[in-house]
């Protein structure tokens, strides 16, 4: 189960959202079989930190149903790592009765991303955080629980975004008891700039408390804020596979930053992975196979990773 020193400051924790964020978009769904395969695909060429589902109703979102599968096999993997979406009270009780290492709790930096993402407030998601970690205290796998702020770069809702909006919800989500904060350029609005002045004042805020980033590629923009995020002091990063991804509540918002593009990225800026691209690379390709139809997105499937190439390692 979870450790608290998740994320040694001196690499970079890649965090694989295939089969959640990847999924909330297409058209079709992989069987439980293929979705086990893929994780023991990425698992083999080093990838430990996987976000596998959401908690909703499955008649609704059926390629959902079989999480507590995902959960358990995840669990049988040493160093491996769970996350999944816990959007209200049922979602959180079902989390706590499987092995699962951390509930998210959704929120946005806007009160009409909220709405419309969540059917909460803000001020309400916040007091889910609340909920969760007093329920975990009765749970034996005592999971962490992650806050994520969405649109904290921009809402195509409601358009800009004050950044003292996004760092007073970090504050309020810390101030909840949530064990780690993402920000989130859910709708790909952000550049460079802004990514690295808001991340280094949420790292800056929030202390020992990790701060992950959450990058679209919707404008092309996702690797350079990347770039930025980790010059900022970042040091924990989502992204998926072939780029897969969006928000159906968010207009606009297509798919992550490419989860090989960022390896690639991390490890030439001098940043352990533990992560072997080739290996990533051909999970990427059975990723294909099982989504027929689905684009995939991202530089270094094209290009190949020059060789010979050095694998940082820990």
């Amino acid at each position: 189960m979870r450790e608290d020193n998740m994320y040694p400051r001196d690499t970079i924790s890649l965090r694989e959202l295939s089969l959640r964020d990847g999924l909330q978009m297409t058209k079709t769904f992989p069987s439980t079989e293929d979705k086990l395969n893929l994780i023991q695909m990425e698992y083999d060429a080093g990838v430990t930190h996987f976000e596998v589902g959401s908690f909703l109703p499955v008649k609704s979102f059926p390629q959902f149903a079989d999480i507590r599968n995902l959960i358990s096999y995840v669990s049988d993997l040493p160093k491996a790592y769970s996350t999944a979406l816990t959007l209200n009270e049922r979602a959180i009780d079902d989390a706590l009765d499987t092995p699962l290492d951390e509930m998210v709790i959704a929120l946005s930096a806007t009160e009409e991303h909220c709405q419309a993402n969540i059917k909460r407030s803000r001020e309400s998601a916040v007091g889910l955080i609340r909920t969760a970690v007093k329920k975990r205290k009765s749970s034996i796998y005592n999971p962490m629980v992650a806050s994520a702020i969405s649109v904290s770069f921009g809402c195509s809702i409601s358009g800009d975004v004050d950044p003292d909006d996004v760092l007073d919800m970090a504050l309020q989500c810390a101030e909840a008891g949530a064990d780690q904060i993402a920000i989130a350029d859910t709708v790909g609005f952000a550049g460079p700039k802004q990514v690295y002045e808001l991340s280094k004042r949420v790292v800056s805020a929030l202390g020992d408390i990790p701060v992950v980033v959450h990058l679209h590629d919707t404008r092309g923009t996702g690797i350079a804020n990347a770039y930025a995020a980790m010059e900022a002091g970042v040091r924990v990063l989502d992204g998926t596979l072939g780029g897969l991804g969006g928000c159906p509540f968010a207009p606009g918002a297509t798919g992550n930053v490419s989860f090989e593009d960022l390896v690639y990225l991390s490890e030439r800026s001098g940043f352990c992975t533990n992560i072997n691209l080739d290996k990533l690379l051909e999970a990427r390709n059975f990723l294909a196979t099982i989504l027929p139809g689905e684009q995939l997105f991202g530089a270094i499937a094209k290009a190949k990773p020059p060789a010979p190439i050095k694998w940082q390692t820990a």
